[in-house]
């Protein structure tokens, strides 16, 4: 049982990546960024989830440097965008990346989505950066099992996460089992769908028991699934409240009714017909 902010999952070479983290999708570059970075580190977090297309990775590296904890202490993840997909494309927007966080090494690097014709040679560059150390572990985003099958079919490394959206409204069991399979941690953006979930009735009535809040409930539901979970605030009490789900235990009934709420929905485009 994941019992605090700092607990781990081990990825299947051996990285040590925490269950739980900091999105800042949406979240502005400059002063609101460094906010949000410190006030989640202050809190115990010690991950944190960008993207090159989030606009915000020169905000994000000027909170890790304010913050509290060392570098060795924080994972850090970046995405490579859409357009920057391909080999060479994608080693350029590596280094912009780098150069934008200011950082020395990323702990997690993600192909944002599954560019048709593309996301091979975007997954060989990353293959290439794990190989020369720039990077601690790479994955996969928003990839359904058969991109995922694709990819494996010439890749040298499997992909050590798969970061998806992943809810009560969509629980993605089957991708989920797949992932498992092949040793790919699984990992949820929009965990809350964008808040759309807060007043369900089902998670209202099992908060109240454990006197939480459905957010809460929800981000537990995750852990127990055992998929990571990074959701996004840049307000300091929300930070905290998000994170404070290390004290209770839904039961096994519980899990099941949550689990019963899919209707295989989703807020973001599906990666089979998203327009790139």
């Amino acid at each position: 049982m994941v019992k605090s902010l700092q607990d781990t999952t081990t990825l299947h070479n051996g990285v040590k990546m925490p269950w739980f983290g900091l999105g800042v999708f949406k979240v502005q570059d400059g002063s609101e960024a460094v906010k949000a970075i410190k006030s989640a580190v202050k809190a115990g977090y010690r991950s944190i989830d960008t993207a090159a297309i989030y606009r915000n990775e020169e905000g994000v590296g000027q909170g890790i440097k304010e913050c509290e904890a060392s570098r060795e202490e924080l994972f850090v993840t970046s995405k490579v965008w859409n357009a920057d997909q391909g080999y060479e494309t994608t080693l350029a927007a590596f280094e912009e990346t780098m150069k934008k966080l200011d950082l020395e090494y990323l702990d997690l690097y993600l192909v944002h989505w599954p560019v048709k014709g593309k996301y091979k040679d975007t997954w060989r560059a990353l293959e290439k950066l794990y190989k020369d150390g720039r990077v601690k572990a790479i994955g996969v985003s928003n990839f359904h099992a058969h991109h995922l099958e694709d990819l494996l079919e010439d890749a040298e490394i499997v992909p050590m996460v798969n970061q998806v959206e992943y809810h009560p409204h969509l629980t993605q069991k089957e991708l989920h089992s797949f992932c498992k399979q092949k040793g790919i941690q699984l990992e949820a953006w929009s965990p809350l769908k964008q808040g759309e979930l807060l007043t369900d009735e089902t998670l209202v009535e099992i908060a109240k028991k454990h006197g939480k809040s459905s957010a809460q409930v929800i981000l537990r539901w995750d852990l127990q699934n055992e998929i990571v979970t990074i959701p996004k605030s840049v307000k300091e009490e929300r930070i905290i409240q998000n994170a404070n789900i290390f004290d209770f235990e839904l039961t096994n009934d519980e899990m099941d009714r949550i689990n019963g709420l899919n209707k295989n929905e989703r807020l973001g485009p599906d990666p089979d017909n998203f327009n790139f």
